[in-house]
């Protein structure tokens, strides 16, 4: 450690702004300075204590030493005694007092202000001579010079102050060979350490030739890998593993929200539990959640077989819409019994006097991943007609989005941990049969989870503590109504205009027979002025914007380009699908058919395919396990998806036309079940039997 000067005084002479200056007058806290010019200044002392250029350059006799305070700790104890040795002789050389006694009286022939540098230094070599410890000028002037630029800790031995790192004297060579096989492990399968061992002797012989590297031993290779591995989990977790290499090497930052939807984070992960989905097939589903940075609230969450890019767009509608009281949910889950500012808000939509506490929040900006539901067209697009700004996160970086990440696995430790057939994160934790434990549905799994999340909200987050209180922890309902008292929030509810906007879009011509979509005929009598004329908008001009669920494909939405506002045309064949029918269950069925050599197959025939698809699923299992039998697991996979979206929780708008109604001599399509083939029982092979017979 430098030296430092133990008192500024007046007369003393320092260096400051770029000049010399004397220090003229001291008076509080500030300090009148004199330069050469006989230019006088006052500055504070805090300010001129902490410039850059800041130095006193009053002669040595005034200036003593910090004592040093662990900054030898850790080094072997003979190094530690050299350093105090040396330090005691240089103080006493350079202010003339003993080193334990800085205001003891000064020795003559060590007192700077009658011997010069030079003589008290020979001096010190001539004494230390006489005591029997022989040290040359040189030496002296060279520990003297590191002594007042570094401290103490200058007169150590520079090869004992480097970092230790746990290698000791090994083989640098072996060192670097070892860290980069750990580096490789990274991303590969968790192996045994007698793995790596081999590898890193590999690496030797390849860099520098077979046995020019002296091997380790095993237990020092032991010692080694223990050292460079540290905190890595190279023979542990590679899920671990590969999640602590992702973090950043820097300081973590912090993003600060002030207000409620400033910043917001959006992110999808499956649940560690079994539901029965409505077709009777257990499995397990998804959870697709919307976090607010500034209030920590869960504004929406929404389950799914499987998260399309639908789910992500319309989950920013249930963010910005009010949550409806459910039957049976207690009276203190309003939002007038909390502490919501609920006046206020419902002055400005009626629809918040009978919502749940939970605020609306309408998104400034969106933080995702790189998943395919967020960055598609469709959630782009949502994204722009709704104002929000898009940011996507750096790839393969999920501390870029840590809020939504922590309240997600908030959902799974303290929600679905408590449901029946919860399956436990892994094989390890899971329990004999959590299949046979699980009774939830998907629909009365999102029921348990809207009111889950209406409590949540009034419970004390650890994230939202107050800076002037920091033992009061709020509740992200408390934290709401604070930033909206400071900065102002009106939610701004979503129309059915705004609604079809979320939808996907694409553009097709208006034929004389309707719009072709995904094969299927769409068609609408509002269409007649338009049909085979162009749009004049949009690339080209031609194409007309259109607008689908892909959920329910029993409608279209066409922007009307010439009169605004927006022409909804019906399937042609909706009269055969008397429940919505989702895109996932059409492509699927015309896979299928196109597998049997079917395709090209007509539009009606892929319609009848996917009703039958339905109507199995709609049936429920047939054999007595209560399982269904005969289906691929894609079969089950489509059609649950398909009946859980067939009832979507966000209100959707009415058509303009109702749907044409089959005429009266239509002939009802035929069944697609066949006969049931005879059961052939297979007896038990017997050897001695096959044996009597004469093949």
């Amino acid at each position: 450690m430098p030296l430092r000067p133990r008192l500024l005084r007046a007369g003393d002479l320092v260096r400051f702004d770029g000049r010399l200056q004397t220090v003229a007058a001291l008076e509080g806290t500030a300090v009148r300075l004199v330069d050469e010019a006989q230019s006088a200044s006052v500055v504070m002392l805090a300010h001129l204590l902490a410039g850059e250029d800041f130095e006193v350059v009053t002669p040595v006799s005034v200036r003593t030493v910090l004592p040093a305070a662990g900054v030898l700790e850790g080094l072997p104890s003979k190094a530690v005694e050299r350093a105090g040795w040396w330090q005691r002789h240089l103080v006493e050389m350079l202010t003339g007092r003993p080193f334990n006694d800085p205001h003891g009286p000064v020795r003559g022939e060590y007192d700077p202000a009658v011997r010069s540098l030079r003589q008290r230094e020979l001096t010190k070599v001539a004494e230390l001579d006489a005591a029997g410890t022989a040290v040359s000028l040189t030496v002296l002037q060279d520990m003297r010079a590191r002594f007042e630029r570094e401290g103490v800790l200058g007169l150590v031995d520079p090869r004992l102050r480097s970092a230790p790192d746990g290698t000791g004297r090994a083989d640098r060579r072996v060192v670097a060979a070892l860290r980069k096989v750990v580096e490789e492990q990274t991303a590969r399968s968790t192996v045994s350490a007698q793995v790596l061992r081999r590898r890193m002797e590999r690496l030797l012989e390849d860099e520098h030739g077979a046995g020019v590297v002296p091997l380790p031993s095993r237990a020092t290779f032991y010692r080694l890998l223990k050292a460079v591995s540290s905190g890595r989990h190279t023979l542990g977790s590679a899920r671990t593993r590969r999640s602590l290499a992702k973090q950043p090497d820097g300081m973590f930052g912090q993003l600060t929200a002030v207000r409620p939807g400033e910043v917001m984070e959006i992110d999808s992960t499956p649940l560690d539990v079994l539901v029965v989905h409505d077709d009777g097939t257990v499995d397990t589903v998804e959870l697709t959640g919307i976090v607010d940075i500034a209030t920590r609230t869960l504004a929406a969450a929404v389950l799914r077989p499987s998260t399309k890019a639908v789910d992500a767009a319309l989950l920013l509608a249930r963010a910005m819409t009010p949550e409806p009281m459910r039957p049976g949910w207690p009276d203190a889950l309003r939002m007038s019994r909390s502490v919501l500012p609920h006046v206020s808000l419902t002055a400005l939509d009626e629809r918040l006097a009978k919502a749940a506490a939970i605020p609306v929040i309408t998104p400034e900006t969106i933080v995702c991943d790189r998943g395919k539901a967020y960055i598609s067209d469709t959630f782009r697009s949502a994204c722009q007609s709704l104002g929000i700004s898009f940011q996507p996160a750096h790839p393969d970086t999920p501390t870029d989005k840590p809020h939504i990440e922590t309240t997600l696995g908030s959902v799974a430790t303290m929600f679905v941990s408590h449901l029946l057939g919860h399956k436990g994160r892994s094989t390890e934790h899971r329990g004999t049969d959590p299949a046979a434990q699980a009774v939830w549905s998907m629909h009365q799994l999102q029921e348990l989870l809207q009111e889950w999340i209406v409590i949540w909200q009034n419970r004390p987050h650890d994230g939202l503590r107050d800076p002037l209180m920091p033992g009061k922890a709020l509740s992200p309902n408390e934290k709401y109504a604070a930033l909206v008292a400071a900065a102002g929030h009106v939610p701004v509810a979503l129309s059915p205009d705004e609604y079809i906007e979320l939808l996907p879009r694409c553009r097709r011509t208006i034929n004389s027979y309707g719009i072709r979509l995904g094969h299927r005929t769409y068609d609408s009598t509002e269409l007649t002025p338009f049909r085979r004329q162009s749009s004049g908008v949009g690339p080209g001009g031609k194409g007309w914007e259109v607008h689908y669920d892909p959920y329910d494909i029993s409608r279209i939405w066409v922007r009307n380009h010439r009169e605004g506002g927006w022409i909804t045309a019906i399937w042609r064949h909706l009269r055969t699908a008397p429940m919505p029918m989702g895109e996932l269950a059409w492509d699927h069925a015309r896979r299928v058919l196109a597998e049997r050599g079917a395709d090209p197959v007509t539009e009606e025939e892929i319609a009848q395919a996917a009703v039958a698809l339905l109507d199995r699923a709609a049936d429920g299992p047939r054999d007595t396990a209560g399982r269904p039998s005969g289906r691929s697991r894609k079969d089950r996979k489509v059609a649950a998806r398909t009946r859980t979206t067939s009832a979507p929780s966000w209100p959707r708008p009415a058509p303009a036309t109702p749907a044409e109604p089959p005429p009266p001599d239509a002939e009802e399509p035929e069944e697609g079940e066949g006969a049931l083939a005879d059961v052939v029982p297979l007896g038990i092979f017997d050897t001695r039997k096959e044996a009597e017979k004469w093949w």
